[in-house]
């Protein structure tokens, strides 16, 4: 490789990662300042570091409430979701039955609507129902999205793992919970790892059907940070420290699942 192509593939790189991570730098850097610091003018460093921001969201409630409620409705999504894919998407792979391929079109055509459009329908049933407010209505309400996002991913994996599988371990005497259990879901983690973190993250980052869904008990966390509203203006410091708090589980879940979303890739299911 000549010297000037060396070092293309080295500065290439090297600028697409600053470019990605100058945003989180950013936000990083101002939940360490105040609000009147960073309305002051442009620094690269906070001039007075402060831990204030941090400190009012682990000692309030409102605020470390918002994440718990999060992590939990989210939790709940993700389990739910990732639970009634796996015996749809065997189906889907396994058999043949009149009109599947246009059922499996049209279990996706909910993920080409906006959320909007279903936030009033929603908000009726679950306050009849007596679910408003609760951490079971907005995972419910994403499982709308995330099950038949969950089932086209699941059915890439499972397309994949031979149907002689099923066949040998019914000669060996396997009854098919046992087999799917102990058998098939093994041979398929990493499209349970890539369905539940894509389940995971779009639970994690939508607002508008947890913020209508929710009031008090159940409020998320970005429905907490629109309201840092005061008699000065917006609490940017502190808003700044919550968005750097709320990047946490994301990160966290990609590392865990990074390998198994290399070979969704791989397999043209992500």
């Amino acid at each position: 490789m000549t010297q000037p192509k060396m070092r293309m593939s080295i500065l290439i790189p090297i600028l697409y990662t600053l470019f990605l991570m100058l945003p989180i730098y950013w936000l990083v850097a101002m939940s360490f300042k105040t609000t009147g610091e960073i309305l002051s003018g442009f620094s690269l460093f906070p001039q007075t570091w402060t831990f204030d921001n941090y400190r009012v969201i682990f000692t309030d409630p409102t605020w470390y409430w918002g994440y718990i409620n999060s992590i939990i409705y989210v939790s709940l999504n993700t389990v739910i979701s990732v639970t009634v894919a796996l015996p749809a998407a065997y189906a889907f792979s396994r058999y043949s039955f009149l009109g599947d391929k246009h059922l499996f079109f049209w279990l996706l055509t909910n993920r080409m609507a906006p959320a909007a459009v279903f936030a009033l329908p929603f908000f009726q049933l679950y306050s009849a129902v007596e679910l408003f407010d609760t951490h079971l209505a907005v995972a419910l309400a994403h499982c709308l999205f995330n099950i038949p996002l969950a089932v086209w991913i699941l059915e890439g994996f499972m397309g994949g793992v031979p149907k002689e599988l099923d066949e040998t371990a019914a000669v060996d005497g396997y009854s098919f919970p046992r087999f799917f259990v102990m058998i098939f879901l093994p041979s398929i983690k990493a499209g349970v790892g890539v369905a539940a973190f894509f389940c995971f993250m779009f639970s994690w980052v939508e607002l508008l059907l947890a913020k209508t869904l929710t009031a008090v008990a159940a409020k998320p966390i970005a429905a907490t940070m629109t309201k840092t509203a005061s008699s000065a203006g917006y609490e940017l410091g502190l808003l700044a420290a919550a968005g750097t708090l709320t990047i946490i589980p994301g990160a966290i879940v990609i590392y865990f699942v990074r390998n198994y979303i290399a070979k969704g890739f791989a397999l043209g299911r992500v």
